[in-house]
């Protein structure tokens, strides 16, 4: 264990009682016995605390951090790095609804260690009940920071996934004041995180299964998925980043593709009668972005999709016509 870098890992949760003892066994069985354990606990009602004191009485590697006060989600990590302690090598998101694998901090170690130039570790997820971040060729292990942000914002692969998904290297942590950029819309700010790192650092991947990342329950569908602020998301990051990491040619193809998306959705949306905070919320994005919402493309899209509703529902009616004709006929 002395001979083992010393590993961070960080769950920040708030009412988190479901499926907080699962995440904190996870960390409890792992193979890999150099960590220390940080909860940020974010002013939880339920049964949080109490559920992770009991296991700080059992295992002094285990320390509670209770926020004086209610904070964003993206605060409530940045206060999580900030706690991680000096002789901190590598820093280990870990959500409250997630857990790990045993050979999680075993293998992510393995391959940072074997080279210094890896910033970020990946590796194969479970995601409900499917495996993805899969895009890499086998034995992918290390990747140029630079090429992996480009095939990223191409759209050509996805690896970073969520924080559970990921190993960072502490001192890329400690080099800036907010790990997690608090001036963000508070959405893909982990993603925007590897951006920054992987300017000057390089990818490393494990060609296993380490992680699970639960998907929440219908009842607890997060603003995320309510308002789709995703997009607005990758909007953020290839408007930031692409810049950096494209061509000029890329980098307008992008832009046009992206903006040509998100006015396919917010078409789609007209016909769905969204309220009034949903559209707020998308022009303040917008606009934030310096792409204001345009009225004008807004109903070139909608035209486009009526257009193509249309055309389905004429062709539609036409294979049906045919079916009954052919029918009537025999």
């Amino acid at each position: 264990m002395q001979d083992q870098p010393f590993v961070s890992v960080i769950t920040p949760v708030y009412n988190g009682e479901k499926y907080l003892a699962e995440c904190i066994e996870s960390v409890l069985g792992q193979t890999y016995a150099a960590w220390e354990y940080i909860i940020v606990n974010n002013c939880s009602s339920d049964r949080t605390l109490e559920i992770a004191q009991s296991y700080a009485r059992q295992d002094s590697r285990i320390r509670i951090h209770n926020n004086p006060g209610f904070v964003g989600t993206v605060q409530n990590h940045n206060i999580g790095f900030s706690l991680i302690s000096p002789q901190s090598r590598y820093c280990k998101v870990l959500q409250a609804d997630d857990w790990l694998f045993p050979d999680c901090l075993a293998r992510m170690v393995r391959v940072a260690e074997e080279t210094p130039s890896i910033g970020i570790v990946s590796a194969y997820r479970i995601e409900g009940v499917k495996v993805n971040l899969d895009g890499l060729p086998y034995p992918s292990t290390v990747v140029p920071g630079r090429q992996i942000c480009r095939l990223t914002l191409l759209e050509e692969l996805h690896v970073f996934g969520s924080p559970t998904s990921l190993l960072i290297r502490s001192d890329l942590i400690r080099a800036r004041k907010e790990f997690f950029d608090e001036s963000n819309f508070g959405i893909h700010v982990d993603t925007a995180a590897c951006y920054e790192a992987l300017q000057d650092t390089d990818l490393g991947f494990v060609h296993q299964v380490l992680t699970y990342t639960r998907l929440r329950d219908e009842t607890e569908t997060s603003l995320s998925q309510r308002m789709n602020t995703y997009l607005p998301g990758r909007l953020l990051c290839l408007k930031k980043y692409g810049p950096i990491y494209l061509d000029p040619a890329e980098y307008k193809q992008c832009l046009d593709r992206q903006l040509n998306r998100y006015d396919r959705f917010l078409a789609e949306c007209v016909f769905q009668r969204r309220d009034n905070q949903f559209w707020d919320y998308h022009r303040n994005a917008l606009e934030r972005l310096g792409c204001p919402l345009s009225r004008i493309r807004l109903l070139r899209a909608s035209f486009s999709e009526s257009k193509d509703f249309l055309l389905h529902t004429v062709k539609t009616l036409w294979q049906a016509l045919r079916l009954v004709w052919n029918r009537s006929t025999t």
